[in-house]
């Protein structure tokens, strides 16, 4: 039997790099007859599925403002009051199994937490994958540490990676860090890095990338770039080529905006899909020659990286309770090494042909 202390905020989509839809801005405005009542009474009454004690760790945080000015929980609510609020997203709960999985803890305090990721594991508990992801281990992990004031830790998500990508993975041990960091994210304060094999050349050594993302009008699984606007919301990549191997190149990319699947969408959408990325087009052979030596070649190196070639390599941010700037950098995994080492070989083959 699951004990009833383990539930956890369940999503309603699989997300990538994308972390905005993890929490909702609320906005209200009191009405005109509104008499003096505090703030986190108004807003226990006005937002479904959640607690007063999560409106007040939000409001210590800094994420309740009223006229755009922060303030305290016990903020007495005036007729005409516009109140904005960042907050985690107060969806359904499920009961989540603590599992002992290893996981790679690169830092830890009281806190926060970041993991770095290995590729294939999925990071949150939903349809169909209720065990054996990330949460689950960081619950057993939690589980085991002591603790203070029989206080019971849980995994708070501030944003998410997806399955087959890698790389560093930020959590929240605390309601108050959990509203603050997802402050930074909403305000853009949150410094991330990914690295990615993708396919083709670029004649820039570095630009940008914009369009909105919205789910794709004939297949929901799948994210599309809308460069008009009608649909989806404002996302903007920027890249850089960190080497280049010919058919394909190893690139840098920064996000100013965090939409689900974003830079495997955007790279896409100008026509260089991440390597491998069977959702975006990428396990194609889409630059190279026709010759069976090559497509052998391309086939074993898909077989070397059986997943999407992106890994979220670095990740900088001011710590929720110091306020301290942290920053986290991370090797690329083994599978990613060896296809880009692969290609770094055959570019130089092919420049001594």
């Amino acid at each position: 039997m699951v004990d009833d202390k383990h539930n956890i905020q369940d999503q309603k989509h699989d997300h990538d790099e994308g972390e905005q839809d993890l929490y909702e801005h609320h906005r209200f405005q009191a009405d005109k007859g509104q008499g003096l009542l505090r703030i986190d009474k108004y807003l226990y009454a006005k937002i479904e599925n959640v607690s007063r004690n999560k409106i007040q760790n939000t409001a210590r945080a800094g994420n309740i403002l009223v006229n755009d000015t922060p303030v305290k929980p016990n903020y007495k609510v005036k007729p005409g009051d516009i109140i904005s609020i960042v907050m985690a997203h107060p969806p359904r709960e499920i009961e989540l199994i603590p599992e002992d999985i290893p996981i790679n803890i690169v830092y830890e305090d009281a806190e926060i937490i970041i993991v770095n990721k290995e590729p294939g594991m999925v990071v949150h508990p939903g349809y169909g994958n209720y065990t054996g992801t990330l949460v689950n281990a960081l619950v057993y992990h939690f589980d085991n540490l002591p603790h203070q004031n029989d206080e019971e830790i849980k995994p708070g998500l501030v944003h998410r990676i997806d399955k087959n990508t890698s790389g560093l993975l930020l959590i929240a041990k605390t309601e108050y860090s959990q509203s603050k960091l997802a402050r930074y994210f909403y305000d853009r304060e949150i410094d991330r890095l990914y690295h990615a094999l993708v396919w083709g050349d670029f004649d820039e050594d570095e630009g940008t990338i914009t369009g909105h993302i919205g789910r794709s009008l004939k297949n929901r699984k799948v994210m599309a770039v809308f460069p008009d606007g009608e649909h989806g919301k404002p996302a903007i990549t920027h890249y850089k080529v960190l080497e280049r191997f010919g058919y394909v190149s190893l690139i840098s990319c920064k996000l100013e905006t965090g939409r689900t699947h974003q830079i495997r969408a955007h790279l896409s959408h100008i026509g260089k899909p991440v390597f491998n990325d069977a959702t975006y087009g990428g396990d194609q052979i889409i630059r190279g020659t026709t010759y069976t030596k090559y497509k052998q070649f391309v086939k074993n190196c898909f077989s070397i990286i059986p997943r999407h070639a992106l890994h979220a390599k670095t990740l900088g941010f001011k710590h929720p309770t110091t306020g301290k700037y942290v920053h986290f950098d991370s090797e690329l995994p083994q599978d990613m090494e060896e296809a880009i080492n692969k290609w770094r070989a055959y570019a130089v083959h092919k420049r001594l042909d």
